[in-house]
């Protein structure tokens, strides 16, 4: 794979964030024990043809009952940060404070007192894909209530483990919630509501953080002296054909769409893209609506969410070309009002995940265009991963090449770009359940058995070349090339 840069310093910034990322509904297990409720990942993966080969997370990794062997994981990584979630079913069954789950709060007190005993820093994500059943049965995150709802969920976080957590995320990648689970209907709740509730969701996901900021931000921050930001994801995009001005906006409206939907309002000016509203308002107009699909923020909603994360965290995997793509005004969708289409370059490898193109330099470029758009961040590299199919071969050589030459590309975005990240974390630390794939595609820096009840973990030798970058700060004595 092509280079992007001469990388002329090869080490990390003194007190670089190293660090691996789960979920707890792809890792945890447990579904039903110890007064854990139902998800709405519980609820959708228990029916028929959901999931590869009706795969479920309810043994998942066993890390409910092994938390012991991750740790030794994160140990001989030598990792400075982890990135988990709390399963908010597991705190609170019926997703409100009404009824705490003491079992619950003490799994992640022991994990988040290993983890300070060890000396590593916990990253903690409110709210990883997995709603309580409960409250998706009241109307889920369609129903402006869930706002509240949220706030409440993640003050009492801030107050049950803040004094120990330092980073939080409220939400993951909003932008797939959104639109699998509204729009495709792929992802739980499995609705297909096409241009309609994918923005109604995502309109109420960016309520839901600003909101559980301002609590942090007012009621625990003085104290706790933590931060709080939301895991978006993005692909880095350029246009199919460059001399194509269609391609260029097309280009344009693909990055409004993908990042600038939830990344705008909260780190540029409290709204969304212009490009996307207008997109949005022309085309929903020709269809016969009043008004624009696209919710509006009041300007007391705007002042509130603008400026509501104390850093950016990122989740990229792929880039794609973009090329215009005209869509009949009969076709209501959010794809289609995109007009845009992603296309995978032949030249990239796809080693694994159809979706998964690996381009490494890709990154580098988006975190250029974060640090021009949104304000010049604080960036996390909260996920970015190398996909394989599994069963993996433990010798994974193609992923230990993704890993120096992702993470060159990184060095290179700071110190000849002048991005200011400040961590990486890789998806993933286990190999685990990768929602509707189930168990056939493999992300971790430990391999899985999950035909072994005992589920035991092995490092991959994508693992041992990780270390060794963590160990080094970098890639000291070799040759970044």
């Amino acid at each position: 794979m092509p280079f992007s840069g001469e990388l002329k310093n090869a080490t990390f910034p003194e007190g670089f964030a190293w660090g691996a990322a789960t979920a707890a509904y792809q890792v945890e297990g447990g579904w039903n024990v110890d007064g854990k409720g139902p998800s709405i990942w519980d609820t959708f993966t228990h029916q028929k043809g959901k999931i590869f080969q009706d795969q479920t997370g309810d043994r998942a990794c066993n890390s409910y009952g092994l938390w012991e062997e991750d740790l030794k994981c994160i140990k001989q990584l030598g990792l400075s940060h982890y990135r988990l979630s709390f399963s908010w079913s597991r705190l609170l069954p019926e997703g409100t404070a009404c009824n705490i789950n003491k079992k619950g709060v003490a799994y992640y007190d022991r994990i988040i007192n290993d983890l300070l005993t060890n000396k590593v820093t916990p990253m903690v994500t409110l709210n990883h894909f997995d709603l309580p059943q409960a409250l998706e049965d009241k109307g889920g995150w369609k129903n402006e209530q869930i706002v509240d709802i949220f706030d409440e969920y993640a003050k009492f976080c801030f107050q049950t483990f803040g004094d120990r957590v330092k980073l939080w995320l409220t939400l993951n990648e909003p932008h797939v919630s959104a639109n699998l689970g509204y729009e495709e209907g792929i992802f739980p709740p499995g609705l297909k509501e096409p241009g309609m509730s994918v923005y109604q969701v995502g309109h109420n996901m960016i309520k839901s953080h600003a909101k559980a900021w301002h609590s942090y931000n007012t009621i625990f921050r003085q104290e706790q002296k933590g931060l709080v930001s939301l895991a978006l994801n993005s692909d880095w995009a350029e246009p199919f054909d460059p001399s194509s001005q269609d391609d260029i906006d097309a280009t344009d409206r693909y990055m409004a769409f993908m990042l600038g939907w939830f990344a705008n309002p909260i780190f540029v000016d409290g709204d969304y893209p212009a490009i996307m509203k207008s997109q949005i308002k022309a085309r929903s107009e020709k269809q016969g609506f009043v008004s624009s699909r696209l919710p509006e923020f009041t300007k007391e909603e705007q002042n509130m969410i603008k400026g509501s994360a104390d850093f950016f965290a990122l989740n990229y995997y792929t880039s794609r070309k973009v090329k215009y793509s005209k869509s009949p005004l009969e076709m209501q969708s959010f794809k289609t009002d995109k007009e845009a289409e992603g296309i995978i370059d032949p030249s990239w490898p796809v080693p694994g995940v159809a979706w998964l193109a690996v381009v490494p330099w890709g990154l580098r470029k988006l975190l250029e265009y974060i640090k021009k758009t949104c304000n010049d961040p604080e960036i996390y590299i909260t996920e970015n991963g190398f996909s394989l199919m599994g069963p993996a071969s433990l010798e994974d050589n193609q992923r230990c090449q993704f890993y120096r030459e992702t993470l060159q590309e990184i060095l290179i975005a700071i110190h000849q770009d002048g991005v200011d990240v400040r961590g990486y974390f890789a998806w993933s630390l286990l190999d685990n359940f990768e929602w509707a794939c189930g168990y056939s595609v493999r992300f971790g820096l430990f391999q899985v058995d999950f035909e072994n009840p005992e589920f035991p973990r092995t490092m991959y030798k994508s693992g041992k070349e990780y270390a060794t970058i963590i160990s080094c700060n970098g890639f000291i004595n070799k040759k970044a090339t």
